[in-house]
């Protein structure tokens, strides 16, 4: 599957948006200010948005719990219909830019828009690719019982199980290797 480098972009920033809403009631919520989503807007380099306020905040928020349904949903047809509703929402309007020394690429959200429009059409359309690509599987949540974190599965079999194999991914193989040795000797 070919991925551009605008919808590798849109990728991470959905992904970082749903890894942004808290996984319980102890985990403090990624985007609990307008001063956090002012640093996410600035951290993904998201063209085109104005000054943030507390209405761009409660709104960004429900666009990441709509992106939460994707990742969640069980099959192509509830991701697309997900998707179809964000994307509708937005105004989707597609255009060509070459802003910011990056080469010609699709921006679809339609000028002037607000940044939740903004993320739910470019970063809808991005999710929209890979339902249509028939690759919807590969939009997951981390295998590992304490961690839900959403990824991307780019890898070439679709086999990666884990947010970070360094960290989540390497946790467990060490807690299995340890049970393990542990049975062996016990």
């Amino acid at each position: 599957m070919l991925i551009t480098h605008d919808t590798r972009c849109a990728l991470d920033t959905v992904v970082d948006l749903v890894n942004t809403a808290p996984d319980d009631d102890t985990t403090p919520d990624g985007l609990g200010s307008v001063p956090a989503l002012d640093d996410f807007v600035r951290n993904h380099q998201i063209s085109e948005v104005g000054v943030l306020s507390e209405f761009d905040l409660m709104a960004v928020r429900r666009v990441r719990g709509r992106f939460a349904e994707v990742f969640a949903a069980s099959d192509a047809r509830s991701a697309a219909m997900i998707i179809n509703e964000l994307v509708a929402a937005a105004g989707t309007t597609p255009r060509l830019t070459d802003h910011d020394g990056y080469d010609w690429h699709m921006h679809y959200f339609a000028p002037g828009a607000s940044v939740a429009d903004h993320l739910a059409a470019d970063c809808g359309m991005a999710l929209a690719f890979f339902v249509v690509a028939g690759e919807q599987e590969r939009l997951r949540r981390c295998e590992a019982p304490d961690c839900r974190r959403a990824f991307v599965d780019l890898s070439r079999n679709r086999s990666r199980r884990y947010c970070d194999s360094r960290t989540c991914g390497n946790r467990l193989h060490v807690a299995a290797y340890r049970a393990r040795r542990k049975e062996a000797t016990g």
